[in-house]
């Protein structure tokens, strides 16, 4: 790396870290505008995102040819209502949108979707960063992935409750966060152990199946494997790894993890 992209790496770090300090130290109540005023200041500040942007279209089109899209796109049906909880770009809603019924999308920052085009069925929700304003009961599919770990440790629980709610009988909440054991995943992992940028929260399996569990799914599952081909594997079985791993010092549970368990935790709970 050169010294001028360290440089670059160095402010980016800088300021998220300082950001998310305050992010860290608020009040319940100033979060609720919080969120949205921190994230969209970060992408007036350090622009790598909203510079990125590109055409709608190619952005879809990348979205479809991932594999992420493959592991999502098993859980969709025509008459699948979906919802996806901090949308970006709104890429992956837009490439739901061709296969569902209908496409709740929620984003805290307006920064990065002021060029977003969307069709009829499809509502892009700017909103809080915790409440979700849907209707109860109306969402078979809700979406979300690397989300969780921006989310303040006091708003988690109360997240997944509203997702709950949002829910149908029956419906899947499918979320995707990195792996607290081989973090930290944001921009500090440059700089520091653990994670003190805008990955409020990093979890484990073991970490975010419970909060889960305590929200109100009735059942958690646990999806792991390489990016190709995400299988259904054993929760209790990850559980158990993550606890051996949690036990070693910091150095070797960080190579360890790294080497035996997947970057990201892949939960479905499923709403009873």
């Amino acid at each position: 790396m050169s010294s001028q992209q360290m440089q670059g790496l160095k402010k980016h770090y800088e300021i998220e870290k300082e950001l998310a300090v305050r992010l860290r130290e608020s009040s319940r109540e100033e979060r609720k505008t919080l969120y949205v005023s921190l994230y969209d200041e970060f992408n007036r500040r350090v622009p790598i995102y909203t510079e990125a942007i590109g055409e709608q279209d190619a952005q879809v089109a990348s979205v479809m040819a991932s594999p992420q899209w493959r592991f999502l796109r098993r859980f969709l049906r025509q008459d699948t209502v979906f919802l996806e909880v901090g949308a970006g770009t709104c890429a992956t809603s837009l490439a739901a949108a061709r296969v569902v019924q209908k496409v709740y999308a929620l984003e805290v920052s307006a920064e990065v979707t002021r060029q977003v085009r969307v069709p009829e069925h499809f509502e892009l929700i700017l909103f809080d960063g915790f409440s979700l304003p849907v209707p109860d009961g109306c969402i078979t599919v809700a979406y979300s992935d690397q989300v969780m770990e921006h989310i303040h440790p006091d708003d988690a629980r109360e997240q997944l409750a509203n997702i709950h709610r949002a829910l149908a009988g029956g419906g899947s909440y499918i979320c995707i966060t990195p792996n607290r054991l081989n973090g930290p995943h944001d921009i500090s992992r440059h700089f520091d152990a653990v994670a003190t940028g805008f990955h409020l929260k990093e979890y484990t399996n073991a970490d975010l199946s419970a909060l889960m569990k305590r929200a109100g799914f009735s059942k958690v599952r646990a999806y792991t494997g390489v990016p190709a081909r995400y299988v259904r594997f054993p929760l209790v079985v990850l559980k158990l790894q993550e606890a051996v791993l949690s036990r070693l010092p910091q150095g070797l549970r960080r190579m360890l993890a790294r080497l035996t368990l997947s970057w990201c935790v892949r939960l479905v709970g499923v709403k009873g």
